[in-house]
């Protein structure tokens, strides 16, 4: 049951602007569940639910996982931003970025959590990017590349 309850508070959620315990409490009562408000908290808690402000200037509840995609696009954009070149050495990929914006753009690398890659290090204009083998060289380039032709 409360994994059906679960479902349906994100679903509710993804759907409709929901500002308040209350009317989430409503909108699942008005699903056929049978809630307390205290039952809402517990859930919002469990599904580490945050408020952001929606579009119309009112909180709301959204997913943490909603949060973290809207963030890593957000990286994925400065990254794009950011990026002079791109070149491959063995297993390292060196990107060259605007000065300033190594750090960020790592972040953003880091964020999209590929399995090629081991790591970054990044400074003030460089990021290494070290991956597993160095057969993965060109893919990754090609998918860099791709990110900053957006």
């Amino acid at each position: 049951m409360k994994a059906t309850r679960h479902a349906k508070i994100l679903e509710l959620i993804s759907k409709t602007n929901v500002e308040t315990q209350d009317e989430l409490a409503q909108l699942l009562r008005d699903s056929g569940f049978d809630v307390t408000q205290a039952t809402v908290s517990r859930d919002i808690k469990e599904l580490r639910l945050n408020k952001v402000l929606s579009e119309k200037g009112v909180y709301r509840y959204t997913s943490t996982e909603r949060n973290e995609t809207a963030s890593v696009n957000l990286l994925v954009r400065m990254f794009a931003e950011s990026v002079v070149s791109i070149d491959c050495a063995g297993n390292l990929i060196v990107i060259k970025t605007i000065s300033g914006s190594a750090n960020i753009a790592a972040e953003a690398i880091d964020s999209m959590k590929w399995p090629e890659i081991a790591g970054t290090l990044a400074g003030d204009n460089t990021i290494f990017v070290a991956l597993r083998d160095n057969e993965a060289c060109e893919k990754i380039m090609t998918k860099f590349k791709n990110l900053v032709q957006r």
